[in-house]
């Protein structure tokens, strides 16, 4: 079973290059973040013809997530994070697919900070993070994938002396997710990639993709009912190559059947 996290940067200017990625990998699973649309304009007739069933959370303008399940149709369990009745912002979907609880989020930037922008990250963090605990305490096998907006440790960024400040990198943003993951969960690619320098966006600006100066901040957690199911991950990387991509690539994880004896090789797409 191949799971991908894709931040599409607009589903609908970047439909093609979506469509074109789905055709090329065939992911059983895809989350999408930053739709940049309301429900009622998301493409969900072009996916559907392209073999994938959908599940969306849109917003005008701005966020959105969604879920796509190939040859299936993922079963809504969640709309939102809980504690926010109020919250206007659409970051956060799950669904059951083929027998796995797939949370699909898009974690706020949280840039200018410190101020309200930082606050309401951290804040969304610690809701995320109250959400997942519940969601391990379940034991059943669950994948939150999106894009956190967090760059782990000094391996996720190209330049760290040059991002200390950032929202995505200051000591705060890098402790709420180590806070996530310590009650069990796995971060996929460092799992099988502890050593390697592996990004997942390049900026449109100063030659961002041509000098390779990227970030990791698009990350697959597995719940322990999972892990031992991880057999490969990594990043559609060419992605971000193609005409009118987005600033995202694609970002991937293979898991074994829960009966398998030996996991099967894994699909020659992508690479870390």
């Amino acid at each position: 079973m191949r799971i991908a996290t894709f931040n599409v940067n607009g589903v609908n200017g970047r439909l093609p290059v979506l469509l074109r990625w789905l055709a090329e990998t065939a992911p059983d699973v895809a989350c999408l973040q930053e739709l940049k649309a309301p429900d009622d304009k998301f493409p969900h007739a072009a996916l559907r013809e392209a073999g994938y069933g959908a599940l969306w959370h849109g917003q005008k303008s701005w966020n959105g997530v969604a879920i796509l399940a190939r040859g299936a149709e993922p079963v809504e369990t969640r709309r939102g994070l809980p504690g926010g009745r109020d919250d206007p912002q659409s970051r956060y979907i799950e669904a059951a697919v083929n027998g796995v609880l797939i949370g699909c989020l898009y974690l706020p930037n949280g840039n200018p900070a410190p101020g309200p922008k930082f606050d309401y990250k951290l804040a969304w963090f610690e809701r995320l993070a109250a959400h997942a605990a519940g969601l391990l305490a379940t034991g059943m096998p669950v994948v939150l994938a999106g894009d956190f907006n967090v760059m782990p440790t000094d391996l996720d960024v190209y330049k760290p002396e040059r991002w200390v400040d950032d929202a995505l990198f200051r000591p705060e943003v890098r402790e709420a997710f180590r806070r996530l993951v310590a009650p069990g969960w796995t971060d996929a690619l460092r799992k099988l990639h502890p050593g390697e320098r592996i990004y997942t966006f390049w900026d449109y600006f100063r030659n961002a993709w041509v000098r390779d100066a990227g970030l990791r901040i698009d990350h697959l957690l597995l719940s322990p009912a999972i892990a031992d199911r991880l057999v490969a991950a990594g990043v559609d990387r060419a992605v971000r190559g193609w005409e009118r991509a987005s600033d995202h690539a694609p970002t991937w994880i293979e898991l074994a059947a829960p009966d398998a004896g030996k996991p099967r090789r894994p699909r020659a797409r992508g690479r870390p």
